[in-house]
């Protein structure tokens, strides 16, 4: 399975990024999705996470409100709109897939993509 994460670049506060996940070399069906990031010195931190049927959604409370994800199964992709953007938002933003119906650990992801750097100015 090989994840590919993109959408990444430079955007002043307040404004908007959609990052995208292609998976390929294996059936999406059944993953759960997530996103995390990753700023220097720090530990990756969990973003978003969405299961297979996009039911529901979850978030880490830095992001609530501003970040949506979503996925379109026949396009084995999984979408982060963020909005609002904040120069504490700067990081490596990868996406993950798991087996789990739902994650939002690292541990728990077995799959990973190489990440897009996003870069948010004051």
């Amino acid at each position: 399975v090989q994840l590919q994460a993109f959408g990444g670049g430079l955007v002043q506060a307040g404004g908007s990024l959609r990052l995208s996940c292609v998976v390929s070399g294996r059936t999406f069906s059944g993953y759960s999705m997530g996103w995390f990031r990753q700023s220097p010195g720090k530990e990756r931190a969990f973003v978003a996470a969405i299961p297979w049927s996009g039911a529901n959604t979850y978030y880490a409370g830095s992001v609530k409100g501003r970040f949506t994800i979503s996925r379109d199964n026949a396009k084995n992709t999984v979408y982060l709109q963020m909005n609002s953007l904040k120069p504490e938002d700067t990081a490596v933003y990868s996406c993950a897939a798991s087996f789990r119906i739902i994650a939002t650990v690292p541990s728990d992801y077995e799959y990973w993509g190489q990440g897009t750097l996003v870069t948010v100015s004051s």
